[in-house]
């Protein structure tokens, strides 16, 4: 029989094994202990820091004075707010579908093995090499209205040049492809190794019952893939919700506010007209927005 010690907190017998476990839970806290306080110091401070700061107000004649809900009154009478959460909203209905279908598609493609295959793979991730800064660096030059590679190559079979980052048409569209193609690879990778843990008697099985391919995708692949594709769907979200860089770089968003999403509304607010307490409003506000938006897609995504 195990050996057993007295347990002074319940005042009865605690054997061996449970003492085992109960160390093996404290080892486990203590290893993740440095990446929990990395949350908290870098993830949740932040956030309680700038629902706190929304509630304030700062002058040079008043100082800091507490006014309560009084920056999201005046969040709500502000046009620029209400195009820039259209901006952000449009952006995430149209980006978040074309990386995750395209990120699945690419991963189903090259979920095989052989030397092709691999070669495929390192060119399909050749974009997650690259910085987003430098990519952006890289797409505004090749878009150029005047000399980009992009309109040489449109002109040379016969296209007209086209305005691109310059035009209020054409310009978020061309963010989504810059992002897309920065991203896609990245979830792909998450998409492929959901694949390669499914088990492939599953699909002999399935091949003995007569099921075509597209009945294996639709009746075993994705069934089995619906945690990885809550994951992707929800980091592909927060992500694009909070997308600065290229708009940064690129637009500054322009032309006529057609890029000018939340977060880039916040950065203007509190780094160029030094409004802190209407930066921080924004962002509580993308904040809510994005909950409501990742609890619904687990509701959507969650498992039967």
């Amino acid at each position: 029989m195990p050996a057993k010690v007295l347990s002074p907190q319940s005042g009865g017998w605690l054997s061996s094994r449970h003492r085992r476990g109960f160390t093996n839970t404290v080892a486990a806290y203590a290893f993740l202990l440095p990446a929990l306080i990395g949350v908290f110091v870098f993830r949740l401070y932040p956030i309680a820091l700038s629902l706190v700061k929304s509630l304030f107000q700062t002058s040079f004649v008043r100082g800091t004075t507490f006014v309560g809900l009084e920056n999201y009154r005046v969040l709500l009478e502000d046009p620029v707010f209400w195009q820039s959460l259209k901006v952000t909203l449009l952006l995430n209905l149209a980006i978040n579908p074309i990386q995750i279908v395209i990120s699945l598609a690419v991963a189903l493609l090259v979920n095989r093995q052989g030397h092709i295959v691999r070669i495929y793979r390192t060119i399909i991730m050749l974009p997650m090499g690259v910085s987003l800064a430098i990519a952006c660096t890289l797409w505004r030059i090749m878009l150029d209205p005047n000399n980009g590679l992009v309109n040489s190559i449109l002109n040379a079979i016969g296209m007209a040049s086209q305005p691109f980052l310059t035009s209020p048409s054409q310009a978020l569209w061309s963010i989504i492809l810059i992002a897309s193609w920065k991203g896609i690879a990245y979830w792909m990778m998450f998409f492929l190794s959901g694949l390669q843990e499914i088990p492939d008697e599953l699909y002999e099985a399935s091949t003995i019952d007569g099921a075509t391919h597209a009945q294996q995708i639709w009746y075993v692949t994705l069934p089995l893939l619906r945690r990885v594709a809550l994951f992707v769907t929800v980091a592909v979200t927060s992500a694009n919700f909070l997308m600065f860089v290229p708009m940064f770089m690129l637009t500054l968003g322009g032309p006529n506010m057609s890029t000018n999403t939340l977060m880039y509304e916040a950065y203007v607010s509190g780094f160029v007209y030094f409004d802190e307490a209407r930066g921080m409003a924004i962002t509580s506000v993308i904040l809510l927005i994005l909950l409501i938006v990742v609890l619904f897609e687990f509701r959507l995504l969650k498992e039967d």
